[in-house]
C-alpha cells in the first residue's frame, strides 16, 4: 500500500479477509525497548475511504512509513496470535 524508507519508518499491517477490512496492526516500541504489535486505526468493516484517510494522515506524520495489506483466510486468529506473541 505504501513503500517507506528501507532502513526506518513505522510498519503497519492492514489485515483483511476476503476483501473485507478487519483491523490495522502497528509495530510499536515498548518502554522496555522491545517491539510489540498493537491494534490501531480503523476497525472492522471500515470503508475504503476511512482506510485511505487513516493511511494519508499517518504518512503525513511519518514519511518513511511502510503499509502492507494482508488478505488472510483466518484473520482473527492471525491478529490474536500476532498481538499475543509481540
Amino acid at each position: 500500500m505504501k513503500r517507506g524508507d528501507p532502513d526506518r519508518g513505522s510498519l503497519i499491517i492492514f489485515v483483511a479477509s476476503r476483501g473485507r477490512h478487519i483491523a490495522c496492526l502497528e509495530r510499536v516500541l515498548g518502554l522496555d525497548g522491545s517491539y510489540a504489535w498493537q491494534t490501531v486505526g480503523p476497525g472492522d468493516s471500515a470503508s475504503s475511504a476511512e482506510i485511505a484517510d487513516f493511511l494519508a494522515r499517518r504518512a503525513r506524520f511519518d514519511e518513511d512509513l511502510w503499509a502492507i495489506e494482508l488478505d488472510i483466510a483466518d484473520a482473527e486468529r492471525f491478529i490474536a496470535e500476532t498481538t499475543a506473541a509481540g
